[in-house]
């Protein structure tokens, strides 16, 4: 029997064999602490700096403005309380989106919590923020816009460099959440505009366990954990190295392969979505038709309820029906509810995100078979 065709790569992708080789060696013979003098140490350092510089590469960062960090998780805590923190005289108004990550939304409710004051912007029915609700949300003792990039559940692009054009103006920082760009489009910090932008390992071939956090020169921002001066006094703890060496390998692979991965996600994920309008009559997509991930696809399935079709499909078919970080809840997905989309197509939304080892082969087997549990699952009693 064939495995399951994995369509769950914004949950998390498989570790590429090049970043799995360059890693190794790390992991045996070179062992070395970074912070050490001799011979060993100064082997792990060399290979953590070029790593640094293969991750600011892809972005068109400069290495030194990239702080190594344990997951994007992380990235974003720093970055928002970092600032926070850094600018607690100026002012205490956060601004935020209401589709943004838990990652995000939950550390902007802690500083809540704390006595900041946040606002959170409305998106539209495809899942955009306005940029002309941050200037009209904005304030003078605003000191954060946190808004991510591309969102995790249904693919919308932000317009991140309408927002960055009002917040430089405006003299507020711009932090983006880009842990489901990175090997999917194009980032470039400069064209972005964005003061702080956050990596994820594990969501471009890279290991779990391993994240970045992109800090523009001058941008004021304090550590969170104290401890000795590594990642420039932004992050202590001994770095480690077989997972920055693999991140660092992970982003060299997404710039060679800028070309092809995209054309070749866009057209898998539009002949996935055609096979499966064919056999689905009502089938509605969930996010923007134009301005999204080329791998992601967010499709309601009508008079069904999505987890239930995907455990029909499970010998099949690997994929989920949102956030791999709240997967368990059977809530309606906050993303697609402030999208404005009703329970009843919310309940019948799966998520099915796609990665550079997906087939055209893999793609009509999930399409058959997501098309056969639907029909069967229409025809059984609906459980609620």
């Amino acid at each position: 029997m064939n495995a399951a065709v994995y369509l769950d790569y914004n949950a998390t992708t498989p570790v590429a064999p090049e970043v799995a080789d360059a890693i190794e060696p790390y992991l045996k013979g070179h062992f070395g602490n970074p912070s050490s003098n001799h011979i060993y140490g100064r082997r792990a350092h060399d290979a953590v700096e070029q790593a640094r510089a293969q991750v600011a590469a892809l972005i068109g960062a400069q290495p030194g403005e990239i702080i190594f960090t344990g997951c994007a998780t992380e990235a974003n805590n720093l970055a928002i309380r970092g600032v926070a923190r850094a600018l607690r005289e100026k002012g205490r108004h956060l601004i935020t989106s209401a589709v943004e990550h838990p990652a995000v939304s939950q550390p902007c409710k802690r500083l809540e919590e704390d006595g900041w004051e946040l606002s959170v912007i409305s998106v539209d029915r495809y899942g955009q923020v306005d940029p002309e609700d941050i200037v009209s949300a904005i304030r003078n003792d605003t000191v954060l816009v946190s808004i991510m990039h591309a969102n995790n559940e249904v693919g919308t692009i932000q317009p991140i460099e309408e927002i960055a054009a009002i917040t430089q103006r405006l003299g507020v920082i711009l932090h983006t959440d880009a842990a489901q760009s990175a090997g999917k489009i194009q980032l470039d910090v400069d064209l972005l505009g964005a003061d702080l932008l956050t990596l994820a390992g594990h969501k471009f071939y890279a290991t779990k366990g391993v994240g970045a956090l992109y800090v523009r020169p001058g941008t004021p921002i304090k550590p969170l954990l104290v401890g000795a001066g590594h990642e420039q006094g932004m992050r202590p703890g001994t770095e480690n190295v077989p997972a920055i060496v693999g991140l660092g390998k992970a982003a060299e692979l997404a710039m060679e392969r800028a070309g092809t991965n995209t054309p070749q996600l866009f057209e898998l994920g539009k002949q996935l979505h055609w096979l499966l309008q064919q056999g689905v009559p009502g089938l509605e997509l969930n996010g923007h038709p134009a301005q999204r991930l080329p791998n992601t696809l967010n499709l309601s399935f009508p008079n069904v309820d999505g987890r239930e079709l995907l455990l029909l499909a499970a010998d099949t078919v690997a994929a989920s029906v949102g956030s791999a970080c709240h997967e368990e809840g059977n809530a309606v997905s906050g993303v697609l509810g402030a999208m404005g989309i009703s329970a009843e197509r919310a309940r019948g939304a799966v998520r099915l995100s796609l990665g550079v080892p997906t087939t055209k082969e893999e793609i009509k087997r999930s399409a058959s078979a997501l098309i056969h549990a639907w029909i069967r699952q229409r025809g059984r009693p609906q459980i609620r």
